[in-house]
């Protein structure tokens, strides 16, 4: 089976604390809710302490048109983009040699929050040595579930070509849509949660040179799945507008967890001769805090099983698709016994879910 060698990372510059983005956010929307102070407690009760934003506190005190925004965005998801794809293929924790960077076969590019054509990724390797044959898959519009459908989708690629090592790359910068004029809730728990980050995954089919890994023990991607809701297509995603991307954020979302998800990893994991019993580790997307909980109850997990989600939370918030490969990289730096189960999951809009079971193997 496909194995995971490797993560990488490129912090964005400006680390926020959350009690000065709760002040932004009160000086913003003040005029428009009688009972702000109220709703600001979404900022103390999320557990997020700190957030890292790829502008300052200044470029957020004014308003950008949406070129603006998109240009900015295309300018910083290039510096961070290299910067974690280098970290990636020079990871010395996980490999005891650099991946040169002829050996990628194909890059999935995953992102939501800001557009490009040529893509990302194709901008990266005229800063990157890579092969000009490397196969090039931009993968838009997936949201918070983009991080866990990149890793499945590099899966499936890497069972159809064995000998292919393949990069996940997953660039977020939420902050770069935010609406100064929108006062809606959802724009107020947006402000409240989302954040920037950019992330790699190296992956490498069951025939690839895995020769610098110096781990003894690798996740190894093993079947997934991917589930679409029926008429939920309000749950989560953009309002496109003249002025950019409006962000739709449901409350029932922890609700839908609770009354849809449980019964998809439970027949999932039953597919494979699994129960949940069975895993003994939960790399979950933390959405929020409300949303880790929900986990824990509809599959009646130890609340130790959502830690790394929750560090990555308070000190990173929610980096949409990039998410998840920051909690993956907590994983991995754990020495975990071989033939440990474990799953890979994320919620996006659609609303959908993916799910990657795991084994770690030598």
């Amino acid at each position: 089976m496909p194995k995971i060698m490797s993560t990488g990372f490129c912090i964005p510059p400006y680390e926020l604390k959350q009690s000065d983005t709760a002040q932004f956010a009160k000086d913003l929307f003040a005029e428009s809710f009688r009972d702000i102070n109220r709703l600001l407690t979404v900022f103390e009760n999320g557990q997020i302490e700190t957030r890292h934003f790829a502008k300052g506190m200044d470029w957020f005190q004014e308003d950008h048109t949406f070129e603006e925004k998109n240009n900015a965005f295309i300018e910083s998801a290039i510096e961070l983009g290299v910067k974690a794809v280098e970290n990636c293929l020079t990871n010395s924790a996980y490999l005891s040699d650099n991946i040169p960077y002829e050996e990628i076969d194909t890059i999935f590019y995953i992102s939501t929050s800001g557009l490009a054509t040529p893509s990302i990724e194709a901008r990266i390797m005229n800063e990157l040595p890579f092969s000009p044959h490397t196969k090039r898959i931009p993968i838009w519009g997936l949201g918070c579930a983009g991080g866990a459908s990149g890793v499945s989708r590099a899966h499936e690629y890497c069972l159809a070509f064995p000998k292919a090592k393949v990069l996940v790359l997953s660039i977020e910068l939420c902050s770069l849509t935010f609406q100064r004029n929108d006062r809606s809730k959802s724009n107020l728990i947006g402000t409240s949660l989302f954040a920037d980050g950019v992330a790699a995954a190296l992956i490498a089919g069951d025939e690839a040179d895995i020769s610098a890994s110096q781990l003894d023990t690798l996740p190894s991607t093993l079947h997934t799945q991917s589930t679409l809701m029926p008429d939920s297509k309000d749950v989560m995603g953009w309002d496109i507008r003249n002025n950019g991307l409006y962000v739709i954020f449901s409350k029932d979302i922890p609700t839908i967890i609770d009354s849809w998800l449980g019964d998809q990893v439970q027949t999932f994991l039953a597919s494979h001769g699994l129960t949940t019993q069975d895993l003994r580790h939960f790399v979950a997307h933390p959405g929020g805090k409300k949303v880790l909980e929900a986990y824990l109850s509809t599959l009646s997990l130890e609340s130790s099983m959502i830690d790394h989600s929750l560090h990555v939370l308070k000190h990173h918030g929610n980096m949409s698709s990039a998410t998840v490969l920051y909690v993956l990289d907590r994983f991995m730096k754990e020495k975990i016994p071989s033939g440990e189960y474990g799953v890979l999951t994320a919620l996006g809009p659609g609303f959908s879910s993916e799910l990657v079971l795991l084994q770690w193997r030598e």
